[in-house]
């Protein structure tokens, strides 16, 4: 007769569904924050450099992370077309993570060294000038676009609060290290960094 009134009290019900759900959550969750294999990082992993920070950034800007994911799961579908699955610890210096679920375009976490600088820019100006077949836009304006260095040292600043590794000296050359340069060239440095911690350990 309990199961009666709880099932005919809607307050009591949602009540009670919040708490067994919010015990699960913690019963999956907490335990997460001290296992090494999620909190460490992978042996070889550093954080961006200045010039790979601000390309993350206008990746984000321009909403790559929208049609393309970074995180491949442990399938052989996803691991034969995309290389070894997501690690926990090549993430922990990711803020925000950019894993995703829908794929317009393919999974980018392993894209680093798998095409030359050359071909990252061809494609990034006009993709169809290289994969006839797409449908990704052309992003010629990065092209003329120049970074000018103004908060580089205080998003490396901020990132090093949350726990990355940036040394001072870093954080002091951050500016001189993007000053003039592209956001052609700020991209292609971050998409040429992707997943090529885990590709030199296999």
């Amino acid at each position: 007769m309990k199961h009666e009134k709880i099932e005919t009290n809607i307050g009591l019900m949602s009540l009670l569904v919040i708490v067994v759900v919010s015990f699960g959550g913690l019963v999956e969750i907490v335990p997460q924050f001290f296992d090494r294999q999620v909190i460490e990082p992978v042996k070889g992993l550093k954080p961006y450099t200045a010039l790979q920070l601000e390309g993350r950034d206008i990746y984000i800007r321009e909403g790559c992370h929208v049609c393309h994911t970074q995180m491949i799961r442990p399938l052989r579908a996803e691991t034969e077309r995309y290389g070894h699955y997501t690690v926990a610890g090549e993430q922990v210096y990711e803020h925000p993570f950019l894993w995703g679920s829908k794929r317009t375009g393919p999974d980018l976490a392993r894209v680093g060294g798998r095409y030359s600088d050359d071909w990252q820019y061809a494609h990034l100006f006009n993709p169809r000038d290289v994969v006839p077949a797409s449908n990704m836009p052309a992003f010629p304006w990065l092209f003329e676009a120049e970074l000018d260095g103004k908060y580089t040292s205080k998003k490396m600043t901020v990132l090093k609060q949350l726990g990355v590794p940036y040394t001072a000296e870093e954080i002091a050359k951050a500016k001189a290290a993007v000053v003039g340069k592209t956001e052609a060239e700020a991209l292609v440095a971050y998409l040429q960094v992707l997943g090529t911690v885990i590709k030199s350990r296999r």
